[in-house]
């Protein structure tokens, strides 16, 4: 999978914030600077000397450009500069795990219901597409302002277990 080389791509972001750290990398909170619009930039470290890195991150594209759904995180492009590699999606305010810090009481059930179906609908997208995410977590739901849950970190998904999958394992595990 070819990531275009782009030494200066990051000049058009401005730099708000880290939204969050990992093992492979953090996450920024930038600003588009001729559109305005808020982004998520995922930055991997050691993304080209890193080969689990650079497996994991290309793995997470690949999966990410097929999974076009309304409750999954939108990928909207990818570049490498400097050799590390970087993802940028749509920026969604909080995680699930902020908005339960905010209601000490829990969400109401109307909110919670809608919640449920919303994953269920991305579970079951990731599943028709024979993706199992791995990693459902509150930290991985998203919570936009309208209240549209969104599954993100698909760092650790895995291709589902399919009698063709199957095959293909048995086949390349038989070949040595």
């Amino acid at each position: 999978m070819k990531i275009p080389d782009i030494g200066n791509v990051m000049n058009k972001f401005e730099v708000l914030g880290i939204v969050g750290e990992g093992a492979y990398g953090v996450v920024l909170k930038c600003r588009h600077k001729e559109t305005k619009e808020l982004v998520a930039i995922k930055k991997f470290k050691d993304s080209e000397e890193n080969e689990e890195v650079k497996e994991t991150t290309l793995r997470e594209l690949k999966m990410l450009r097929t999974l076009k759904q309304d409750n999954i995180v939108e990928l909207k492009e990818a570049f490498r500069r400097r050799g590390k590699l970087y993802l940028v999606f749509e920026y969604v305010e909080k995680n699930m795990l902020e908005l339960l810090e905010e209601l000490p009481n829990g969400a109401p059930p109307d909110k919670v219901r809608s919640y449920i179906f919303q994953l269920i609908k991305a579970i079951h997208w990731c599943h028709k597409n024979e993706i199992v995410h791995r990693d459902i977590k509150p930290e991985n739901l998203l919570i936009s302002a309208n209240d549209i849950l969104k599954l993100c970190d698909f760092g650790v998904m895995s291709l589902a277990v399919t009698s063709e999958n199957k095959k293909k394992y048995l086949k390349l595990d038989l070949s040595g």
